[in-house]
């Protein structure tokens, strides 16, 4: 199964579903005919349209009953616990985002409210993570993305950019990029290196090690390291990678290069459950931050944030004015056009559940994981961590 597909031929599109079926001959309702059932009426003799757009219409509650019925083989999102993304929200979050289903977010001009919101969030997602915020300090920047992989993107991008920039100022190649992680990275970042041409430096796991060695991965670090990566819980295990160790040896070697915390699993975990461990903005190399809106955010997908820590380490050149919306804007975003409903979830869930709110519910979830660990490893289970 892949997200990109194949467009079949004529002669495999116009195939009969089962070999002789077409041999099989069935009193079709007529076309007209007046059907007090969905399933009397001809469209449910005939497959959904898959090939090509039909050329007539279809009753609006035989179209819904229709995709309903082919949607029931899929699998219940509350019963599934391999994509960890949320699947649970109240009744007010789901009106107001589906009010918001019509907004077009980019729209900022059209909807200035909505980006305000959008702006709250980035301002209590900043600080939730001890951002700068000092009035001799500059100040952290952020935006809202689809995911935590178009906040990934945007992030290897600004560490590519910045590198480059000071390589030519110094009057240095800037052909050969590098960026340290550990091979368990999630499938985003690789897209991100393959994408925009960095070469990706692994730290390997080994047999009783599955989060990156912080020795290790300072010392693959050249002069065309961009940067390392560093996950707040790994994609396999959940585990929490030692960025403060990270930090701390960047600093005693004298090495200038910047930390990105891929905090999509742990960022709305950690600082509700170890407040007191340092992986954020506390860290002086530590310039960027993503975290999944959608995953322990507790939104429906997608969403995600990427938060840096002063305009310094967010090249000016990356970020487009356009004004033909109605007024100037910046963007720095991959794609244009979205919906506005995860972001008003994500300020729903902001002001309804507040910091002791999401601290219940991480603490009932970390209890919860915490459970199934231990009975799976009765059971006889490696529990890999």
């Amino acid at each position: 199964m892949v997200h990109l597909t194949t467009v079949p031929n004529d002669d495999v599109a116009q195939a009969p579903l089962v070999e002789g079926l077409q041999n099989i001959k069935f009193e079709q309702p007529h076309e007209d005919e007046v059907t007090a059932s969905v399933y009397g009426s001809r469209f449910a003799s005939e497959g959904l349209p898959g090939h090509a757009l039909p050329e007539g219409e279809m009753p609006r509650d035989v179209a819904y009953r229709m995709i309903k019925d082919h949607l029931t083989l899929d699998g219940n999102p509350v019963l599934n616990l391999a994509s960890f993304v949320t699947t649970y929200m109240e009744e007010e979050a789901e009106k107001l985002m589906a009010e918001a289903l019509p907004k077009n977010f980019i729209d900022y001009e059209e909807y200035p409210q909505t980006a305000d919101i959008q702006n709250k969030c980035v301002n209590m997602i900043a600080r939730l993570y001890n951002a700068p915020t000092d009035a001799n300090e500059d100040n952290a920047m952020g935006t809202s993305t689809v995911g935590s992989s178009e906040a990934i993107m945007l992030a290897t991008l600004a560490m590519k950019r910045r590198w480059q920039n000071k390589r030519k100022a110094a009057g240095k190649d800037i052909s050969k990029p590098n960026i340290v992680m550990n091979s368990a990275v999630q499938v985003c970042w690789e897209k991100a290196a393959r994408y925009f041409e960095i070469e990706e430096k692994y730290v390997y796991c080994t047999e009783d090690r599955y989060v990156i060695d912080p020795a290790e991965a300072v010392g693959m670090i050249d002069e065309n390291t961009i940067g390392i990566c560093t996950i707040l819980g790994s994609t396999y295990t959940g585990q929490y990678e030692d960025t403060k160790a990270v930090n701390d040896l960047l600093i005693k070697k004298g090495i200038d290069c910047p930390i990105h915390v891929d905090a999509a699993s742990g960022g709305f975990v950690a600082p509700f459950v170890v407040p007191e461990m340092e992986w954020d903005f506390r860290l002086e190399k530590v310039v960027s931050i993503n975290v999944s809106g959608h995953k322990y955010g507790l939104v429906y997908p997608g969403v995600g944030w990427v938060v840096w820590r002063s305009p310094e380490f967010l090249p000016k050149e990356l970020v487009f004015n356009i004004n033909y919306l109605g007024a100037d804007q910046a963007s720095f975003t991959l794609n244009f056009s979205k919906g506005a409903s995860q972001v008003l979830g994500q300020y729903y869930q902001f002001i309804r559940l507040g910091r002791s709110g999401y601290r219940s519910i991480m603490l009932n979830l970390t209890r919860t994981a915490d459970y199934l660990a231990a009975c799976l490893k009765q059971m006889g289970f490696v529990i890999m961590r």
